[in-house]
């Protein structure tokens, strides 16, 4: 059979589509099987009676720590702390001896729960389109069947703030806890924060000036809005403009991306002249700010300490020594563990602490960075950040300092409900030991039929 130029075209273009077909087809199985499909792991069921982790050491964190403390909690909450604390008569004793007791550790940045993988879009969920959308509410999509969430607090880290991304406002975020049945369960506090990623200036052109200005302009139409339905209830909601009143009453905090000096400098003119509560996120020159940062009590998220210098003529630790430059500079700030695959890494969290440590940052420090700081600047810390009587029993139990590779998170407890540290990770290495065991056998089995007389 002979084909023709143009039967050759249409047989090439159908034999494609079919490819194509093929390849969508099996990516979406694929998916369906991976990703769609909860993790196995059941939420924590509640308290039911007191439970009190006796003989270890307490790290309080807001407080000192006590060597052979005790620590009773009852109905998710912190009841007693102490050398010499009383046990209602049905307490579950946990013996703690050898072992240290942390606040879950907190992780101010991140997509957790938004993103699943970075290279497969349909399991991103973390921007909307458009530039303005302070209405987007990240906690409403959050998964919480994410097979990285129980990866993450296996590390101990209990806490996160999910962040959406994209455009110039990107939306509101929420402080989650990861352990819940629904994003109901898991949050803390929504909304959290709003995120604005602040302009970066241009070699060329003005595009800088131009972002700057249609910001600028969002807020005077806000508070045009903001006049008008304070004259009269009558006037039509809008639910962009309606999700900035709390920001410009300052009910709401506001999270500026900002790492250059420029860029810090303007947020905090801009945040001055609308009354904002300002937080800024990355800080790369906030050390070169400090006496504003100060005066204006704005704290500083340090987004990640695994980060390249920004400047060819920075010193090649630069990013690891950020930390202990805003310690000592006087600063409030925290430490996150965003890296360039965020959700996946968060787990990582403890070691930006830990190479802030070796860079000069006092352990102690590092710990409140991860607990007790990241929660004051979000306005948690009413009821998590520490092990103060009354805050919430979110709490890690471990066989040293978390900031150490080597130590292992033995117990977590979210509000009380003990945490299945079980995960994917866990999974594959109780499936790969339970093959080299049989291997072993089997070898071991062979071996003996060859030295049988």
């Amino acid at each position: 059979m002979t084909l023709d130029r143009s039967s050759m075209r249409r047989f090439a273009r159908h034999a494609s589509c079919r490819c194509v077909g093929w390849l969508a087809f099996c990516l979406a199985t694929w998916l369906s099987v991976s990703v769609t499909h909860a993790h196995p792991r059941a939420v924590g069921a509640p308290q039911t009676q007191p439970v009190a982790i006796v003989n270890a050491t307490i790290h309080v964190v807001s407080q000192p720590t006590l060597d052979k403390g005790t620590l009773l909690f009852d109905n998710g909450k912190v009841v007693a702390v102490g050398t010499e604390v009383a046990l209602p008569p049905d307490t579950l004793q946990i013996d703690g001896a050898g072992k240290h007791v942390y606040p879950g550790l907190f992780c101010a940045v991140g997509q957790l729960g938004l993103t699943e993988i970075n290279s497969i879009r349909a399991t991103k969920d973390a921007a909307e389109a458009g530039e303005f959308n302070p209405n987007a509410k990240a906690q409403v999509a959050v998964n919480p069947d994410s097979e990285l969430i129980p990866v993450t607090r296996a590390n101990g880290v209990l806490l996160t703030l999910s962040s959406p991304t994209g455009g110039r406002i990107a939306g509101m975020s929420a402080v989650m806890q990861l352990d819940g049945w629904t994003w109901e369960d898991m949050t803390v506090r929504s909304p959290a924060a709003m995120h604005i990623n602040w302009p970066v200036g241009e070699r060329r052109g003005n595009r800088s000036g131009d972002a700057l200005k249609s910001l600028r302009e969002f807020f005077e139409d806000a508070r045009r809005y903001q006049r008008a339905r304070a004259a009269s209830e009558t006037v039509p909601i809008d639910v962009r403009l309606d999700a900035m009143l709390p920001v410009l009453k300052g009910e709401v905090p506001v999270i500026v991306e900002a790492d250059r000096r420029s860029q810090i400098e303007a947020a905090v003119a801009f945040a001055a002249e609308y009354q904002l509560n300002l937080i800024v996120r990355g800080g790369y020159d906030a050390e070169s700010c400090a006496p504003l940062l100060r005066e204006r009590h704005v704290p500083v998220i340090v987004p990640a300490v695994y980060r390249l210098p920004q400047r060819r003529h920075d010193p090649v630790d630069a990013a690891y020594t950020l930390p202990a430059r805003l310690h000592q500079a006087g600063l409030e700030f925290c430490i996150g563990g965003d890296e360039r695959f965020d959700a996946s890494n968060l787990r990582n969290l403890p070691y930006h602490a830990a190479t802030a440590v070796a860079y000069g940052l006092p352990e102690e420090e590092a710990i409140k960075a991860l607990t007790l700081y990241p929660a004051q600047i979000l306005g948690v810390a009413d009821r998590v950040g520490s092990l103060e009587i009354g805050k919430h029993a979110t709490l890690i139990v471990t066989d040293g300092s978390p900031l150490d590779t080597e130590t292992a998170t033995l117990l977590a407890f979210v509000q009380g409900r003990r945490v299945d540290l079980g995960s994917r990770h866990t999974d594959l290495a109780k499936k790969y030991e339970e093959k080299y065991r049989q291997l072993n056998g089997v070898e071991k089995q062979e071996a003996e039929k060859v030295n049988q007389p």
